[in-house]
C-alpha cells in the first residue's frame, strides 16, 4: 500500500507548514492554508513504459571541461509573430519552457492559439478549460486556414504524454497549467502539490526531447502567478501580458528570461480577428490632434533595444482642499514629486499650493529617466498655459541640482524622432554625440532655467 503524507500549503504563495494556522507567516494572508494529501508512488518517466530510473541511468551526466563544451549558436524556432519573438529573444528555444501570465480576459489564450495557427511546425494545443468546438469557433476567427495545430482537450499528464508520443509534436502550448492533473498527487487541480508535479514532468519532457513548451499561467488578485513561487524559478521564461480589458492595446514583458534581455516590449491591439502587431508604437502614443494644446509634451524613451516616442500629459490646477493632491499614472508619483521640488526650489515656481496630475498616454507604464525633462516641459506649459510645438521632443534626466543630464543611446533617440519627422530635440549638454551632424535640430541645454527660458521666453 502506497505511503500517505497530509501537507499544509499556502494556496497563495506556497509557503509549505507541518501543520493548520491561521494566518501563512511567509505572505501574512490570512485563511489560505489548506490540507493536501500527497501519495507517494513509483513515479514513472513522461515516456508510459519506461521508470523514472530507467531513464536517468540512460541519460547520466558527466563532468565536462568547460572549454570542451560546444559554443554552436542554439537554433530558434521562429514564431512568425515579430513582437512575440522579440520579447523571447529571437525566438523559442528548443527544450525550454516558457510560462504567460495575465488577467482573466486579457488575451492569453488569443495570442498562444492565434501563434499556434500561425507556427509553421507542428503545434499540439492543449486545452483544459475550453471544448475542441470552442476552440474551432475561435481559430475560425482567428485564423481561418491552419494545417499544424491540433487540438487536445485533457487534464491528465499520462494521457497528454501519451498522445504527444504518437504525434511527436515539434512544440507543446498548455491551456492551462492550473487545469492539469497528475495521477502521483493526490490533491484537486490547481493546487500548490499538482501544480508543482505537473510542471516538473513537463519540464522533465521538454528537456529530454529539445520540445518547446509554452504555459498559459493564472494570476492572483495581487497580479503575482498563482501557485508556489518556485514555479516562475523552475521555468526558462516567464512573460507578462498586461493591459486594460476596457482599453485595445496589449503589452507583451519579460519578467525573466534565460534566453534573451528582459527588457523588450512588444505591444499588440485587439481586434475583432485577433491580436495585431503594432510595429511602430508611436503611431498609438502619441495624440492625433492637429491643434496644439498646453500641457502635452513629447519625451523619446527606450524599452530594450526599441526606442519610442510618447506623450506625456500635465495638469496643473489650484488646490481646492487644503493639501494638494500629486498624482502620476504611468510613471512614478515619487520621482514626480523630486522633479516638482526641483522647479520650485531650483527654477522659482510656486507649485507647492497646486494640484499636479500626470498621465503618460497608450496605457504604458515607464521608468526612463530620460522622460524626466519632457516631464518638466509638460508641467510648465500647463501651469502658465502656453503650449510647446508638437514637432519638438526631449530626452534628458533631471537632477536634484537642476541640471539637465545627458542619457545613454542618445544617438537612437535621435534618430528614432527624426524618421517620425520631429524638427527639433532637446538633450543635455553634456551629451557626446556620435555622428557630426543629423537632420533634425538639436538643442543642447545645461540647467532647468535654460529649458525654461527656451520654451517659454
Amino acid at each position: 500500500m502506497a505511503k500517505t503524507k497530509t501537507t499544509f500549503f499556502c494556496q497563495n504563495c506556497g509557503a509549505q507548514f507541518a501543520k493548520w494556522q491561521g494566518q501563512c507567516t511567509s505572505c501574512k494572508e490570512w485563511n489560505t492554508i489548506a490540507e493536501e494529501v500527497i501519495q507517494k508512488a513509483e513515479k514513472t518517466s513522461w515516456k508510459t513504459n519506461e521508470t523514472s530510473v530507467h531513464t536517468e541511468r540512460g541519460r547520466s551526466a558527466r563532468p565536462t571541461l568547460i572549454s570542451e563544451i560546444s559554443s554552436e549558436k542554439e537554433t530558434r524556432l521562429n514564431t512568425k509573430n515579430e513582437e512575440l519573438n522579440r520579447v523571447l529573444g529571437g525566438g523559442l528555444v528548443p527544450g525550454s519552457l516558457t510560462l504567460l501570465g495575465g488577467e482573466p480576459g486579457i488575451g492569453k489564450s488569443t495570442l498562444m492559439l492565434q501563434v499556434a495557427l500561425q507556427l509553421p511546425y507542428k503545434t499540439l494545443y492543449v486545452s483544459g478549460e475550453e471544448s475542441a468546438q470552442q476552440i474551432k469557433m475561435r481559430a475560425a476567427r482567428i485564423h481561418p486556414e491552419a494545417n499544424t495545430c491540433y487540438i487536445l482537450t485533457e487534464t491528465k499528464t499520462q494521457n497528454i504524454f501519451r498522445n504527444i508520443a504518437e504525434m511527436q509534436p515539434d512544440i507543446v502550448v498548455i491551456d492551462s497549467i492550473q487545469t492539469l492533473h497528475t495521477d502521483y498527487i493526490e490533491s484537486s487541480a490547481g493546487s500548490i502539490s499538482q501544480i508543482r508535479e505537473c510542471t516538473t514532468e513537463l519540464i522533465k519532457f521538454a528537456k529530454e526531447t529539445a520540445t518547446p513548451v509554452i504555459l498559459i499561467g493564472h494570476i492572483t488578485k495581487d497580479g503575482n502567478i498563482a501557485g508556489p513561487k518556485i514555479l516562475e524559478h523552475m521555468v526558462d521564461t516567464v512573460l507578462q501580458f498586461e493591459g486594460d480589458r476596457n482599453h485595445i492595446y496589449r503589452i507583451l514583458r519579460a519578467n525573466k528570461n534565460r534566453f534573451g534581455s528582459t527588457n523588450e516590449l512588444g505591444i499588440y491591439e485587439m481586434q475583432g480577428s485577433g491580436l495585431r502587431e503594432v510595429s511602430n508604437p508611436s503611431e498609438i502614443l502619441i495624440s492625433k490632434n492637429e491643434e496644439e494644446l498646453s500641457g502635452t509634451a513629447i519625451a523619446s524613451t527606450l524599452e530594450g533595444m526599441r526606442p519610442l516616442m510618447i506623450e506625456i500629459q500635465a495638469l496643473v490646477s489650484t488646490a481646492v482642499y487644503g493639501t494638494p493632491q500629486r498624482s502620476a499614472t504611468g510613471y512614478n508619483a515619487k520621482r514626480l514629486n523630486m522633479i516638482l521640488a526641483v522647479l520650485e526650489k531650483r527654477a522659482g515656481f510656486k507649485l507647492g499650493a497646486k494640484d499636479v496630475f500626470l498621465n503618460v498616454t497608450g496605457g504604458i507604464t515607464v521608468d526612463d529617466p530620460a522622460i524626466d525633462l519632457a516631464v518638466v516641459a509638460a508641467v510648465l506649459s500647463s501651469n502658465i498655459d502656453i503650449a510647446i510645438d508638437k514637432r519638438m521632443c526631449f530626452a534628458a534626466e533631471i537632477g536634484l541640482a537642476g541640471e539637465v543630464r545627458p542619457v545613454t543611446r542618445v544617438d537612437q533617440r535621435i534618430l528614432e524622432a527624426e524618421k517620425l519627422g520631429f524638427e527639433s530635440i532637446i538633450i543635455s549638454k553634456y551629451c557626446k554625440l556620435p555622428k557630426a551632424s543629423y537632420g533634425i535640430n538639436i538643442i543642447k541645454l545645461a540647467k532647468v532655467n535654460d529649458v525654461v527660458q527656451h520654451l517659454f521666453g
